[in-house]
């Protein structure tokens, strides 16, 4: 069992940073899809492996790119997530998670891991520290159970 964790190329909302944070599903810009080919001709995505994608515009693409959209799976647990928590902090929008509505309009055919929670308004963005481990420790140990997974997500810092 291999986990890789590949943080999405750089995105739309990164340009005339931090002015754009606020703009509503961010893809890919051209610099972003170049690194995701460059990165591509560095790895091996085997037909068994597993990605699992936050779903948002940005890593959708981002996982498109890496795997011809093979083995794709949507997962809000891989969604952004704010670091440190802090209950003052509000989300940018460019944050905002696609509803499972908008996924099968704007990516048809693409699997979504429902995991089970009304996690899909504010993934896990702001949910309580504890109920995020406990979520966080059963996605890993999931990811254990399968050859290999890749998980394409965001780094969020504050």
């Amino acid at each position: 069992m291999d986990i890789t964790f590949i943080r999405h190329g750089h995105g739309e909302h990164l340009i005339d940073y931090p002015n754009r944070l606020n703009e509503l599903h961010p893809g890919l810009t051209e610099r972003g899809k170049i690194q995701v080919t460059m990165l591509r001709k560095q790895m091996k995505i085997d037909p068994h492996d597993v990605i699992l994608v936050s779903p948002t515009r940005r890593t959708i693409e981002t996982a498109l790119l890496l795997s011809e959209g093979e083995h794709l799976t949507i997962c809000p647990l891989v969604g952004p997530r704010m670091f440190p928590q802090n209950p003052k902090f509000v989300p940018f929008i460019c944050d905002q998670l696609y509803s499972k509505e908008e996924l099968e309009t704007q990516f048809p055919g693409l699997s979504v891991m429902d995991c089970g929670l009304e996690c899909w308004e504010e993934g896990i963005n702001r949910m309580d520290e504890h109920q995020f481990e406990v979520l966080a420790r059963g996605l890993l140990q999931w990811c254990r159970e399968q050859d290999a997974t890749f998980i394409s997500f965001h780094m969020m810092a504050r």
